[in-house]
């Protein structure tokens, strides 16, 4: 994560800029600020806090931001603002480097809102290192592959291989892939990959296979389209094994299977003798299509302070029967503005974003909420504990 740590110093002034960065506003609780910043379009938080006596500034993980050079750029035009003394920082730029293809990199708004295509279309849960992704694409020019990914260094590096090797039918996206089937129209995918997932032996309800997971893999594939799951780990196997007995009929599991294509890791563990799984699902049917609710506008206005309004929100998180939110953190601006995190959508797999409270109007900061069944379920029961008689 890009940061820089440097002696105590006074905050920045706002609204400024420097060097293509725009500082927007600054958010303050007790315990930390956030810092509105836009760099090439894109709107981002950077986090200040205190830290053994010193200053710690870094990327706001809620609104991270890709390729991560944005991030260093901010930092670096805040650290020239400030005049900050810098004790320690991991934001230089190599010029030698080469840069990320960022045409190839796309917000989740885009498949949302946008995405479409004529080639036969294939998803990779988790590509790590991308080696599987890369040769698949190389290999099948004609197809266009998905890559998902929520490990930043992973990103960047699949990137620049992209820019190196000139291969056009790649598009990364950095997203929870237990989400990302949500927004793919039904009967569209050939394939989906999900090569050694991390297994969360301890925290089960983070994997990515589920029952749900699987039914959404099944109504995106077309007849004939396949979800496959390679795994190294006996646990996993064991559960997915589980989960694949309620599609046994459409359902293959074999073991040490070699592919055309292994990562580092999966060769280092056959040399150790470790078993690999391989379990693939088969969809057999055509599925209907889906509508996405995208409403998530707040027709109220507020008549409080920021402050009174936080008061009045409730403290604990509010659990449905497939749906949850809680109020967190609560930053303020003005005495009529501030942003306050909330955690929304699925219990077992939550998505984070920032209310942004600015006088009479309540917006969401910085997007809108991805349109996830239950999120919009979530902003439902938001707008009516903000429609309150109290808060009218």
């Amino acid at each position: 994560m890009p940061h820089i740590i440097t002696k105590k110093h006074t905050n920045l002034k706002t609204p400024s800029s420097k060097d293509g960065v725009n500082f927007n506003f600054i958010a303050t609780n007790p315990k930390e600020d956030k810092i509105s910043v836009t760099v090439d379009g894109k709107t981002f938080l950077l986090t200040k806090l205190e830290k053994n006596g010193n200053h710690l500034i870094k990327l706001d993980v809620t609104t991270r931001v890709t390729p991560i050079s944005i991030a260093k750029q901010a930092l670096k035009a805040y650290s020239e603002l400030t005049n900050c003394e810098i004790i320690s920082s991991n934001i230089a730029q190599s010029k030698t480097k080469l840069e990320p293809q960022k045409e190839y990199l796309k917000d989740i708004s885009y498949f949302v809102e946008d995405f479409k295509t004529t080639k036969e279309v294939c998803v990779e849960v988790g590509f790590g290192s991308g080696r599987h992704l890369l040769y698949q694409a190389k290999t099948n020019p004609n197809k266009l592959y998905i890559g998902l990914e929520i490990h930043t260094p992973s990103i960047e590096q699949v990137l620049k291989q992209v820019r190196i090797e000139n291969i056009e039918n790649i598009l990364v996206v950095n997203y929870d892939a237990r989400l990302f089937l949500e927004f793919i129209a039904s009967n569209s995918i050939n394939q989906i990959f999900v090569h050694f997932p991390v297994p969360w032996d301890k925290k089960p309800h983070r994997r990515v296979m589920s029952l749900e997971f699987i039914n959404e893999a099944l109504r995106v594939l077309n007849i004939e389209g396949s979800l496959e799951l390679r795994t190294d780990s006996p646990l996993y196997y064991e559960y997915s094994k589980e989960l694949y007995e309620n599609y046994r009929e459409k359902s293959i599991i074999s073991k040490n299977q070699d592919l055309e294509i292994s990562s580092k890791y999966e060769d280092r563990w056959k040399r150790m003798g470790k078993d690999i799984w391989n379990l693939t699902i088969y969809a057999d049917k055509l599925s209907k299509e889906i509508a996405l609710e995208k409403n998530f506008t707040f027709d109220i206005k507020n008549s409080y302070t920021f402050d009174k309004l936080v008061e009045k929100l409730p403290a604990k998180p509010i659990v449905g029967e497939d749906f949850m939110f809680h109020f967190s953190h609560p930053f303020k601006i003005s005495e009529t503005s501030g942003i306050i995190h909330v955690s929304m959508g699925s219990f077992n797999k939550p998505f984070s974003i920032y209310l942004f409270v600015n006088g009479e109007k309540i917006s969401y900061f910085i997007t809108l909420p991805v349109p996830t069944s239950s999120n919009h379920k979530a902003h439902k029961q938001i707008m009516k504990i903000l429609k309150d008689e109290d808060t009218k």
